[in-house]
């Protein structure tokens, strides 16, 4: 039953019609902190296409285009140089709270989902970054947001529910961790599908100190990442590791120099987005989805979307570019 749902759902939103149209579906705050200056912006934010339908399973608050301002974070599309790539540009949101260890507020966390789900829709983006300005990527949660809530009303509210709308975003996200990752923070670059660290990162799981345990996947993608002792000893001492500490228990794909890691990580979305769109789309959902299925299932799942890949033009391209011995021309399509 879950390969089936897995299926439909993919198959109903990804295939190109007949007319090749591709249709899609789309914590806690050590704030104080220090102002930091903002990255400057080197690209003017190109405008997102409209709207696919939601999932038919979970709800998608979707986005018609990026706005020309937000209050908590910055935005950018970067273009790389003499390239006519389809779909080849990288959009990168920075999470702008720097006298506050960019600590996720409800009002950050709004200007983020809408922004990744603006890049998501856009067809001139192929692969997204998210990184953080300051000496964070984000300490967590707000703590003053949540201090005086009662049972009633986070149960009610399902709080923290939101945040996963990060996951349904269906191109690559890159997280770029220039800095404190705790908490909230540490669950959110979990929720990206690749992490980039610098070396000046540090990531925590600090919630045990506040009383509460992590409530945006803490106890569950760690464990996932780094095994049930380490994600143990995080959760309950609160203990912060290194950038490299993550690095060799597979948490973190790379450490680089805090100076080059955004530059590194918008460099490694471009070789991304110069890549078939559609395949580059169901290879993200084929890995995620291991985490859910048996592994007969999961090599069943795979081995349908790479049939299903048979019906796309760049298919087609991408072989014969190889026969021809030239460089593929993919229109995502």
């Amino acid at each position: 039953m879950l390969l089936a749902r897995h299926l439909a759902r993919h198959l109903a939103r990804r295939l190109p019609s007949a007319g090749g149209t591709l249709a899609r579906a789309a914590t806690v705050s050590y704030a104080g902190g220090l102002p930091a200056s903002a990255p400057p912006a080197v690209a003017v934010a190109s405008t997102p296409r409209s709207a696919p339908l939601p999932s038919p399973i979970h709800s998608v608050r979707f986005a018609s285009s990026l706005k020309e301002s937000y209050d908590h974070i910055l935005v950018e599309t970067r273009k790389p140089e003499n390239s006519d790539v389809v779909g080849g540009a990288v959009g990168v949101i920075t999470l702008h709270r720097p006298k506050a260890l960019n600590a996720l507020c409800d009002a950050l966390f709004e200007d983020l989902i809408h922004a990744v789900t603006a890049f998501d829709e856009d067809d001139d983006v192929g692969c997204i970054v998210v990184t953080g300005s300051g000496k964070a990527f984000a300490a967590g949660a707000d703590i003053s947001e949540m201090s005086t809530k009662e049972f009633a009303s986070v149960y009610k509210k399902n709080m923290f529910a939101q945040w996963f709308d990060i996951t349904k975003a269906s191109k690559p996200i890159i997280a770029a961790v220039n800095g404190f990752a705790l908490g909230g923070g540490c669950e959110l670059a979990m929720m990206c599908d690749i992490m980039l660290a610098s070396n000046k990162a540090k990531f925590g799981q600090p919630e045990i100190n506040l009383g509460v345990i992590p409530g945006a996947g803490g106890t569950q993608r760690l464990i996932r990442a780094v095994g049930k002792s380490k994600a143990m000893e995080m959760c309950l001492t609160a203990n912060m590791i290194s950038a490299q500490e993550a690095c060799d228990m597979g948490l973190v794909s790379k450490v680089i120099d805090a100076e080059s890691l955004l530059d590194e990580a918008v460099k490694m979305g471009f070789g991304i987005a110069e890549k078939g769109g559609v395949s580059v789309r169901m290879c993200k959902e084929a890995v995620n989805a291991a985490e859910e299925m048996t592994l007969a299932e999961g090599l069943r799942f795979e081995r349908r979307l790479f049939h299903a890949l048979f019906a796309t033009k760049d298919q087609k391209e991408g072989m014969s570019a190889f026969l021809e011995k030239r460089k593929p021309n993919f229109t995502n399509e």
